[in-house]
């Protein structure tokens, strides 16, 4: 098969309207604009938001808040999830992502703690920040906290 022998598949290509071409097509005359007016103008039409002249909605509201461009966000993982951990395992940010905790990283990893949740393993975790409940469940069970 050559390149000028291609053609595309049947019905997946539709002809254009063609307007202005007389009465009986359905289209003709104002070519399915109706009368006169901006629209029916060529190049006419009104811009995205455009309310007649009236201050569009988007001028009435008031503007709020800003975007903080130092803001990190961290990757969480609760304490109970390292529960599926090895007894005496490293748990760093790789370890994590190989078992599916965290799907990306983002600024860093980030331990929360969670009321009532015991940490039943001697770990060695290893993240950005850790919650102070965090870091008490994993000493509690024996474990240690590394700052990365």
């Amino acid at each position: 098969m050559k390149l000028h022998e291609m053609k595309s598949t049947e019905g997946s290509r539709r002809s254009n309207w063609r307007v202005g071409r007389g009465q009986g097509s359905g289209n003709g005359k104002t070519s399915g604009k109706g009368n006169k007016g901006q629209n029916a103008r060529s190049g006419g039409g009104v811009a995205i938001g455009f309310e007649g002249g009236q201050t569009p909605l988007y001028r009435r509201l008031p503007k709020r808040g800003f975007t903080n461009f130092t803001r990190k966000e961290f990757a969480t993982v609760s304490v109970s999830d390292l529960n599926r951990f090895d007894n005496g395992a490293t748990v760093d940010v790789a370890a994590l992502l190989e078992s599916g905790l965290i799907k990306k990283t983002l600024s860093g990893v980030k331990i929360l703690g969670e009321k009532g949740v015991k940490l039943e393993k001697q770990l060695t975790v290893k993240a950005n920040a850790f919650s102070a409940g965090a870091k008490n469940a994993i000493e509690n069970a024996g474990g240690k906290v590394e700052v990365i």
